[in-house]
C-alpha cells in the first residue's frame, strides 16, 4: 500500500476498526474512507454495491461486524448468524467486483473447535465439532474465511483472512448484556467501587453515559441497585456473603447498603477456563503489517515449503485445480493465556475494589481452554508489545475518561 492510497475500513467505529484506524493514521496514510452504520447499512446488498461503484477503494479492510459475549451469542443466534453472512458476502464480493488490490476479512478464534488441541494451530480448523453458545457466530466467520479463500482460487484476487483472539481496549463495548469478559469485568467491579464508597456520583454518570435496560442517573437509587444486582454487582450481608458464595443460587440478594453490608460481584462459571487476550491496538499493528508485508500466495508459498519440510502432501498455488488450498488464515494473539479466576482479581486489584468476587458454578463456563498457537504471525515478523495488566490500566483509565 501507498500512503496515498485509497483504503476502505468498514467497522471503523467499533474497537477493532478504530484501533486500525489509528495504526493507519500514526504510519502516514491520509486517504482512508468510511461509512457509519446510517451512512451505509453493510447488510443491504445495493447500498454496499453503490458505494464500492463510486468511491472504487483500493483496500478493503473488513472489521464491521456483529459481535457480542457468550450471552448474546446464545441468545440472538439468528442475529449473528444473518447479519455476520450478509455483511462478508456485500463486502468480499463487490471487492472481487470492483478489483481491489487486498482485502483483509477479520474473524475470531472462536472458529476453532470447544475441543481443538491447544494451542490452537490455523489446521484445526473443522476437524470437530464447535462450542454451541457461539456456534452460528463461528459458522458465519469460517464462512468468511472459505469465501476469501475460494475467490483467491477460482478469480485470483488477494483477500487475506486475520482471526485474533479475544480483544480488548480503547472503545470496547461495556454492555453489560452484550459485551465480552473483559470489558465486562471492567465495568462490574468499577461500578462495584463505586458501590462501597457510596459514590452515587460516579455511579449515575456511568449510567448516563451507558444506561443498563433503560435504567439511568436518573432513576431513583433503590431501583438502581436492583437493577445493578439483577446483573451480579450485589450488596450482602457480611454474615450471608459466605453462604450465598458456597450456595451459589439465584436467589437475589439484599438491596440495602449499610455499614454491615459488603459488596460481592458475581462471575459466570467456575473461573477456571483460560482465555488469552490481545490489546487491540497491538491487534492492529498486526493488521497492518499483513497489509503492508503479506499476499495470499506468500501463505499458500509458505504452506507448501512447510509441507516440504515435514513430507505432508498438501497443497501448490491457487492456479493448479487439482491441489487442495486450505487453512490459509492467520492466528493474531500473543500465545499466553489466563484463567478468568486469575483475570478477575487482576481486575480487581488495579481498579481498587475491596468487595468479594463469587463464580456462579449454575452459569456456563464455555470452552474450558482457548489458546492459540501464533507461530505462524511469528514467523512473518510479528509479535505483540502490550504485557496484559498494562493493557488493562490503559483500558480502565479509557474508560473513566
Amino acid at each position: 500500500m501507498n500512503k496515498n492510497s485509497k483504503i476502505y475500513v468498514a467497522g471503523h467505529r467499533g474497537l477493532v476498526g478504530s484501533a486500525i484506524i489509528k495504526n493507519l493514521v500514526s504510519k502516514g496514510y491520509t486517504n482512508i474512507i468510511t461509512r457509519t452504520h446510517k451512512e451505509l447499512d453493510l447488510i443491504n446488498q445495493k447500498a454496499v454495491e453503490e458505494f464500492f461503484e463510486k468511491e472504487k477503494p483500493e483496500y478493503v479492510i473488513l472489521a464491521a461486524a456483529k459481535v457480542g459475549g457468550i450471552v448474546a451469542n446464545n441468545t440472538y443466534r439468528a442475529d449473528f448468524i444473518y447479519e455476520n453472512l450478509q455483511i462478508q458476502n456485500n463486502v468480499i464480493h463487490q471487492s472481487y467486483v470492483h478489483k481491489v488490490k487486498k482485502l483483509l476479512f477479520l474473524g475470531s478464534t472462536c472458529i476453532y473447535p470447544k475441543n481443538a488441541p491447544q494451542p490452537m494451530s490455523e489446521d484445526s480448523l473443522l476437524i470437530s465439532p464447535l462450542e454451541y453458545t457461539n456456534e452460528p457466530y463461528a459458522i458465519a466467520k469460517i464462512a468468511g474465511i472459505k469465501m476469501c479463500e475460494s475467490y483467491n482460487i477460482q478469480y485470483g484476487t488477494n483477500f487475506i483472512s486475520v482471526m485474533p483472539t479475544n480483544l480488548y481496549g480503547p472503545n470496547d463495548n461495556f454492555d453489560l448484556e452484550t459485551s465480552h469478559v473483559l470489558p465486562a469485568l471492567i465495568r462490574k467491579i468499577h461500578l462495584g467501587k463505586c458501590l462501597e464508597e457510596n459514590n452515587w456520583e460516579a455511579i449515575k454518570e456511568d449510567l448516563n453515559k451507558n444506561p443498563i435496560e433503560g435504567i439511568n442517573g436518573s432513576n431513583s437509587e433503590n431501583q438502581i441497585l436492583e437493577k445493578l444486582n439483577s446483573y451480579g454487582i450485589e450488596v450482602v450481608v457480611s454474615s450471608e456473603l459466605q453462604v450465598e458464595k458456597e450456595n451459589t443460587t439465584n436467589n437475589r440478594l439484599p438491596t440495602t447498603h449499610n455499614k454491615q453490608s459488603k459488596i460481592a460481584i458475581e462471575i459466570w462459571g467456575s473461573g477456571n477456563p483460560r482465555r488469552e487476550f490481545l490489546y487491540s491496538e497491538d491487534m492492529a499493528d498486526a493488521c497492518v503489517f499483513i497489509m503492508e508485508n503479506r499476499n495470499f500466495q506468500d501463505i499458500v508459498n509458505q504452506q507448501v515449503e512447510n509441507c516440504k519440510t515435514t513430507q505432508k502432501e498438501l497443497p501448490t498455488t491457487h492456479h493448479t485445480l487439482h491441489t487442495e488450498v486450505r487453512n490459509t488464515h492467520i492466528n493474531i494473539g500473543t500465545g499466553i493465556d489466563i484463567s478468568i479466576k486469575e483475570l478477575a482479581e487482576l481486575i480487581k486489584n488495579i481498579i481498587g475494589f475491596k468487595g468479594e468476587l463469587y463464580f456462579n458454578t449454575e452459569k456456563p463456563d464455555g470452552t474450558m481452554k482457548k489458546l492459540t498457537d501464533v507461530s505462524k504471525l511469528n514467523s512473518l515478523g510479528w509479535k505483540y508489545k502490550m504485557d496484559l495488566e498494562s493493557g488493562i490500566k490503559e483500558m480502565y483509565k479509557w474508560y473513566l475518561q
